[in-house]
């Protein structure tokens, strides 16, 4: 797919993870990472991996930010970040995620995590297809006619 480049970024304090981890603050890690990223987001004796949390968190967020999708909220468990071949993050959508994708005429997306001094950041690169989509009868153009 040719079209115009997109690029999202994010960055994640490392200090923001011991709070999702805490007990006391509920399900909120498992509202935003999926089972498949809570296993791959451990260290090798099985605790969570706080630099693995942060950069899959960051990583969703720069994905988030290439469906252009002003005023939404992120579909956090349909975009998923996990391990491709040779370890490299690997981005899967699903449900909502998917069709804000498909919406914005995004290609495979690409994504890089880096984690420095107390912080993870992550890049999101794409294409878009700049081809704009046929109006639907329920959807109002730019001068507000159906």
């Amino acid at each position: 797919m040719t079209g115009a480049p997109r690029i999202g970024v994010d960055l994640v304090p490392l200090s923001r993870i011991p709070a999702l981890l805490d007990p006391e603050s509920g399900p909120a890690l498992h509202r935003m990472l999926s089972a498949e990223e809570l296993r791959l987001a451990r260290t090798p004796d099985g605790a969570p991996d706080p630099a693995s949390i942060a950069g899959r968190l960051a990583a969703k967020e720069a994905v988030f930010k290439l469906f252009a999708a002003t005023g939404q909220t992120l579909p956090w468990l349909g975009t998923e970040i996990l391990r491709g071949p040779g370890g490299r993050p690997e981005v899967r959508l699903g449900g909502r995620a998917a069709r804000l994708a498909e919406r914005a005429g995004l290609g495979p997306i690409d994504v890089s995590i880096t984690h420095d001094g107390g912080y993870c950041i992550a890049v999101a690169v794409t294409t878009a297809d700049t081809t704009p989509t046929p109006t639907s009868p329920t959807t109002p153009t730019a001068k507000g006619q159906p």
